[in-house]
């Protein structure tokens, strides 16, 4: 069951970040690692600035949440982590479909770019790989990170984003060839 987060989740939500993002231990830069992950006063602090959580409840217990922040004119996906127990059963997967199908406002993702499986996941999912200048720029608007993660991330836009967000996005455009639809990029 998905549902959304209350402050009476505090706890549960810092643990499972902490043991999801084990994953990315040995993965990511070493100088973007630090113990705990997540230490409690950011979490804190994330959630003042606007992050929401929903979280993937299974047995009576949270096993899996994914924040979302309103910045400016898109939505963040933010902190999305399944307990390593259960990853790999669709946890995230319900998650991210639900913020998607909620969300009023583009959105967009950040993520590690040596986590080559988020990749892939947010890909599975229907978002589309932002890198370069553009991702830079993505990441300086909406992010409020350092440089070096800056230097060491990609941004993951769904069409919406494509469409209304970032630059120099190609539209496929629809092309009449014998009365059938062909799509240029």
């Amino acid at each position: 069951m998905i549902r959304e987060c209350t402050d009476a989740d505090f706890e549960a939500i810092l643990s499972i970040i902490n043991d999801g993002a084990e994953a990315y231990r040995g993965v990511i830069p070493p100088d973007r690692w630090c113990e705990p992950y997540m230490p409690a006063g950011e979490l804190r602090n994330e959630m003042a600035a606007g992050v929401r959580f929903a979280g993937h409840e299974a047995g009576g217990s949270l096993v899996g949440v994914m924040g979302s922040q309103l910045v400016q004119d898109v939505i963040l996906i933010r902190h999305a982590y399944v307990r390593t127990a259960r990853q790999r059963r669709g946890d995230g997967g319900r998650l991210l479909e639900h913020l998607s199908e909620t969300a009023m406002r583009p959105v967009m993702i950040g993520t590690w770019k040596a986590a080559r499986w988020a990749v892939r996941f947010y890909e599975k999912h229907g978002f589309t790989l932002i890198e370069g200048d553009e991702k830079d720029r993505l990441l300086r608007t909406y992010w409020d990170i350092p440089d070096r993660q800056v230097e060491t991330s990609v941004v993951m836009a769904d069409q919406r984003a494509l469409d209304e967000i970032v630059v120099g996005w190609d539209k496929p455009t629809a092309v009449k060839d014998d009365e059938i639809d062909i799509f240029r990029l």
